[in-house]
């Protein structure tokens, strides 16, 4: 009766988690135009919408162009820095660790505030770049927790191996720890991507006027309005947001095995 009780109890909360999602995913598909059931037919007329709806379509673009510029950056970043805190002896490397990963254990509301002042102190008004940068910073420590998690597992005297044969420095990352590096350097990469993509607290405060991603898009369009469209809307950011991961996993899975035969 304990476990049954337990197993009764995780249902209901999944139910009680992913219901509102079903619902949002169902309802973008349902002809008429009043979101409610029972649904009178099967239609894709709300996605056509939405691809003609220029301001959806803006916000969609610059959500594309700030996630790959965000993974694109964290990743970069978050690979240098796990390998200078894991494979040499940086002074203070615990204090160094502690930092970069601080802003997960920071409410994304105070660290979006923080970072607001301290720019606006400093005479920085808001701008794209403050807003690629302020994602930056929030995924970075993700993509470094990843990295060191794989690069830790990685073993010193294959490098050194590859060192010792006449292979310099950067051709041994390249040649060496890169490749046994990568499915943890994808799965940061998709991981940044995807929280940039899907980020609406900090982008409220960072972002410069005009300027709209596809979250606060759709908090401007509930302030208005309920629209079919945003049901539809709502489908494609949960398939991003949730295919992405997977498909990284399926990726990396895939390399893992490939390499193991």
């Amino acid at each position: 009766m304990g476990w049954g009780a337990i197993r009764a109890y995780t249902i209901c909360v999944y139910l009680f988690m992913f219901l509102p999602v079903v619902v949002v995913v169902l309802l973008s598909f349902n002809q008429n135009q009043f979101g409610s059931f029972p649904m009178t037919g099967f239609s894709l007329r709300w996605f056509e919408a939405l691809w003609n709806n220029d301001a959806v379509m803006r916000a969609f673009r610059t959500s594309l162009v700030l996630g790959l510029l965000t993974a694109l950056i964290s990743t970069t970043l978050g690979v240098l820095a796990s390998l200078a805190l894991v494979r040499y002896a940086v002074p203070g490397k615990n204090l160094i660790t502690t930092i970069l990963i601080a802003p997960i254990l920071v409410p994304e509301v105070v660290l979006a505030v923080a970072l607001l002042l301290f720019l606006n102190w400093l005479g920085i008004g808001k701008s794209f770049a403050l807003l690629l940068a302020g994602h930056v910073i929030f995924t970075l420590p993700f993509v470094i927790l990843v990295v060191q998690a794989r690069l830790v597992s990685i073993r010193r005297d294959v490098e050194e191996a590859a060192l010792s044969l006449g292979a310099s420095p950067v051709q041994t990352f390249f040649s060496v720890t890169l490749p046994l590096l990568m499915p943890a350097v994808a799965a940061g990469a998709l991981f940044a991507f995807t929280i940039s993509f899907d980020d609406i607290t900090g982008t409220l405060f960072w972002k410069p006027g005009g300027v709209e991603t596809v979250p606060t898009q759709i908090f401007s369009m509930l302030r208005n309005s309920i629209s079919p469209e945003i049901n539809a809307l709502g489908t494609v950011m949960i398939v991003i947001t949730v295919g992405l991961p997977l498909l990284g996993a399926a990726i990396a899975r895939s390399i893992a095995i490939k390499r193991g035969m």
